[in-house]
């Protein structure tokens, strides 16, 4: 999987670099067919100095995002990727609940 951060209106520290990676890294246990995650930190100055995480998973077929605003960015990239995690455990039991409906039609056929 190949992950990217972006930091937008600020230079962010390799410590939360390395943070952000680690949690999109560990999404893997969920689903192991990410394809690509990217994370996109952004600061917002004219709303009491907001810190936003955007977590945007492309898996086979979609893309999944997750948004998080705080005052910390550890806490932003927590709630972003909570929220990811979330879709993510959706989408895989989509997928295998269409590959059970599937395997049904070819038994009811036999």
């Amino acid at each position: 999987m190949n992950i990217k951060v972006t930091s937008r209106h600020f230079k962010a520290h390799d410590s939360l670099n390395e943070y952000a990676e680690d949690s999109v890294e560990k999404l893997l246990r969920y689903y192991d067919g990410i394809i690509k995650g990217d994370v996109i930190l952004s600061f917002e100055k004219a709303r009491n100095s907001v810190k936003v995480a955007e977590v945007i998973l492309s898996v086979y077929g979609t893309k999944l995002t997750g948004v998080a605003r705080t005052d910390d960015f550890f806490k932003s990239i927590d709630g972003a990727i909570t929220k990811v995690s979330v879709r993510l455990k959706k989408y895989k039991d989509k997928l295998h609940a269409k590959d059970r409906k599937q395997v049904r039609k070819i038994r009811e056929k036999e």
